[in-house]
């Protein structure tokens, strides 16, 4: 039996991805490649280091001679690609970065997996890609692409790329675009764990422009199963879309989030918008829920509190990584094998 390639691991919804899938799969193997760069955080994954179906490798997915030994080591048969820089205001900085890991990345994936004669091929993606609704309607999976930003037109880029190995190869490659996610061991440099933990400190809570940018959130474990449905079932060659059925407008979720903790609106502070911000995401998810039977089970209320609650119980977590004392976890747990 081969192994499950998770690039990307020590991500967000990558972990929440690993300890899920072990959680709900018994018998599988998982390898875990991540770079660790500044999002990666080993920490989310301590309660499975001991388990013997689960391997972490530290390496570039942009690296050939790593991902071609990684996929021969380990007898990898699927992969399911997390690995990418995912944060808008980083790729204003930098566009750079994000080209090299989700565009040249993306095909030395794609091509070490081709050689390897893989299964199945997962790519993980995002409703960014599509760019920005009106006041109506929803994306949906024939929606012309047209990225805003540096960030989305990396993720293009790459879908593109494995929509290419599909045509001209006959790569068995599948694709899901999902909306934003929340939950447990999110980075607090976005919108939901930094409103909660800077209320939890006193801080102000910075909101881009008017504040009525509108996002569909889904609770990151119903992402988690969406993406082992499609793994599991879905169709090569096909994207699906996932979303989570929950339109909010930033500034409304800033505010519910101070309801929760009980704590006053006075610490919102508004911001100069930045650039390229797109004013409405929405998903349609008719495609996924049709032909895989799936949909979101959790409400946004009930997902948001239980988030909320984890951030609130895991304070150690998130200081140490607004500190940066989050990184010193790899040198003391993996410094020999670096």
């Amino acid at each position: 039996m081969g192994a499950l390639l998770v690039t990307g691991g020590a991500g967000f919804i990558g972990s929440n991805f690993i300890l899920h899938h072990l959680e709900s799969n018994r018998k599988d193997r998982v390898v875990n490649l991540d770079a660790l760069t500044y999002a990666g955080n080993l920490e989310n994954l301590t309660s499975i280091e001991q388990d013997e179906r689960y391997e972490f490798v530290k390496g570039d997915i942009a690296d050939p001679e790593v991902v071609r030994g990684v996929i021969e080591r380990f007898e990898v048969n699927r992969v399911i690609n997390f690995a990418a820089e995912s944060h808008v205001d980083r790729s204003i900085l930098d566009p750079s970065v994000f080209i090299r890991t989700n565009v040249l990345g993306t095909q030395v994936l794609i091509d070490c997996a081709r050689a390897a004669g893989i299964d199945r091929f997962l790519h993980v993606s995002t409703d960014e890609v599509y760019g920005s609704l009106g006041p109506e309607g929803a994306f949906t999976e024939n929606t012309p692409l047209d990225p805003r930003s540096p960030y989305s037109a990396s993720k293009a880029s790459s879908d593109l790329l494995v929509k290419a190995a599909f045509h001209t190869f006959g790569f068995p490659g599948l694709i899901t675009r999902c909306s934003n996610n929340y939950g447990p061991y999110q980075f607090p440099e976005k919108l939901i764990p930094l409103t909660i933990s800077n209320a939890l400190e006193g801080k102000k809570i910075p909101v881009y422009g008017d504040g009525l940018n509108v996002r569909d959130w889904i609770y990151v474990e119903d992402h988690c199963q969406a993406l082992e449905v499609v793994l599991e079932k879905g169709n090569i060659g096909e994207v699906y879309n996932i979303g989570g059925k929950s339109e909010v407008p930033n500034i409304a979720l800033v505010k519910k989030i101070l309801e929760l903790l009980q704590r006053k609106e006075d610490l919102i502070e508004f911001v100069k918008d930045r650039p390229g911000h797109d004013r409405r995401y929405a998903m349609d998810i008719a495609h996924i829920e049709s032909k895989l039977n799936w949909s979101p089970s959790r409400s946004f209320e009930d997902g948001l509190s239980t988030t909320v609650d984890w951030y609130v119980n895991n304070a150690g977590w998130w200081s140490r990584v607004k500190e940066g004392r989050y990184q010193d976890y790899y040198e003391a747990q993996y410094g020999d094998r670096f």
